[in-house]
């Protein structure tokens, strides 16, 4: 892993790179047009009144949602705290959040399995130019979530953040300690019985996996004193409409190092933005980029988020060697929504270490998600905001 090590350093001032293609605005639906007669005149015959048929208008369905929207707080039983969305079965509702470690590099262990069915997932540094997932499940379940991976000292904040259930790989024997000696401890559970973290050997190559719904059998088995059921997850606001209009942006980059760097395109006819990953190592600051379409191994569908958050967090050395970075989720600091093709500065913070972190605006009103699932970019406080052609915005990460 030196080299990775050596690439994070030789690339952390990479400029923009790409193409943008152009928005088309959809089209506004005609209202419907009043039918008219025509009158055709033969020259001894009666004259005939003949009808042009009445185009057909499809009407936009009235959105099931409330013009306040929801959140942060006063949820519905039925509406998921992390997405602002009604989901199909309430029950899934009543337990603890669920957090995988899923793995990012290397590059032939994707695409991962699950990925598109989480509610939230974070992309951050660990060392070494590398990044790696953190999925976050409540609303629904995965039948396969993986390849799994070690743990991070981040884990702890997002643990304790959630109130979630942990599945992950093992970790250092210095994280290890941390996570085993906290309260959430007995809410651990990394590789020692199939189900339900079991090895999968497709192509001869053996990955850790979970199934969701057997992380909540086992941890109601385990019958822990402080239970699995339905957690306060209040902070989040949701609508879909938005209370001021943001900056155009088609195009979201963000760049780790020269081993993980990604992009996320827009799509006005879904409204959503589609990941793309590195294909190879780019050594020459941006201009060897290459990327690939980010698809879910398990469902077959494209990576996409109805919002994507770039959070900036202070980053601090835990230990140089080996290296061991601690991101300290406690704010407050610059947050940037991407949503409905429009970029919007924020500011998130957290009122207790153990509450969901809260989005503002520039008037300080909680500031509104798109309903819907969400990746967090997390990135270092002196990290780069570049624009390009005003419609495309890139993010160099960089820790002193």
């Amino acid at each position: 892993m030196k080299h990775l090590w050596l690439l994070f350093f030789l690339t952390l001032t990479a400029t923009a790179c790409g193409v943008v293609m152009p928005i088309t605005p959809s089209p506004v639906p005609q209202a419907t047009q009043t039918v008219t007669a025509t009158l055709t005149v033969t020259p001894s015959v009666t004259p005939t009144v003949t009808e042009t048929p009445t185009p057909t208008v499809t009407l936009t369905p009235t959105r099931d949602y409330p013009a306040a929207g929801y959140g942060p707080s006063g949820f519905p039983n039925d509406v998921n705290p992390l997405t602002g969305l009604k989901v199909s079965n309430p029950a899934l509702l009543e337990r603890r959040p669920m957090i995988v470690k899923v793995a990012n590099l290397p590059r032939n262990y994707r695409p991962q399995w699950g990925l598109s069915l989480a509610d939230h997932v974070y992309e951050y540094y660990i060392e070494e130019g590398t990044t790696r997932f953190a999925a976050v499940f409540l609303g629904q379940d995965a039948s396969m979530v993986g390849p799994i991976r070690s743990g991070r000292l981040f884990d702890h904040h997002l643990i304790t953040m959630y109130k979630a259930n942990f599945a992950f790989g093992s970790a250092d024997a210095r994280v290890r300690a941390l996570l085993f000696n906290q309260r959430y401890a007995n809410r651990l559970v990394i590789e020692s019985a199939c189900p339900p973290m079991c090895r999968y050997e497709p192509n001869g190559v053996n990955y850790l996996m979970t199934n969701t719904a057997d992380l909540t059998t086992y941890i109601n088995n385990l019958r822990l004193r402080e239970g699995n059921g339905r957690q306060s997850l209040d902070g989040l606001a949701f609508n879909y409409d938005l209370p001021v209009t943001g900056q155009p942006a088609r195009v979201l980059f963000v760049r780790y190092s020269a081993a993980i760097y990604n992009r996320w395109d827009y799509d006005p006819t879904t409204g959503k933005y589609y990941r793309y990953s590195d294909t190879q190592n780019d050594l020459r600051q941006g201009l060897d980029e290459f990327y690939a379409q980010l698809t879910d191994r398990l469902t077959g569908q494209p990576i996409a988020a109805d919002n994507v958050v770039v959070l900036y967090v202070s980053h601090r050395y835990f230990s140089r060697q080996p290296e061991i970075i601690d991101i300290l989720l406690s704010g407050p600091d610059k947050a940037y929504l991407f949503r409905d093709g429009q970029m919007f500065e924020l500011k998130w913070y957290r009122n207790a270490l153990d509450q969901l972190f809260i989005l503002v605006g520039p008037d300080g009103k909680t500031f509104p998600l798109k309903p819907g699932n969400t990746w967090f970019e997390v990135v270092g406080t002196t990290s780069t905001l570049t624009s390009g052609d005003g419609e495309s915005w890139r993010f160099t990460f960089f820790i002193p």
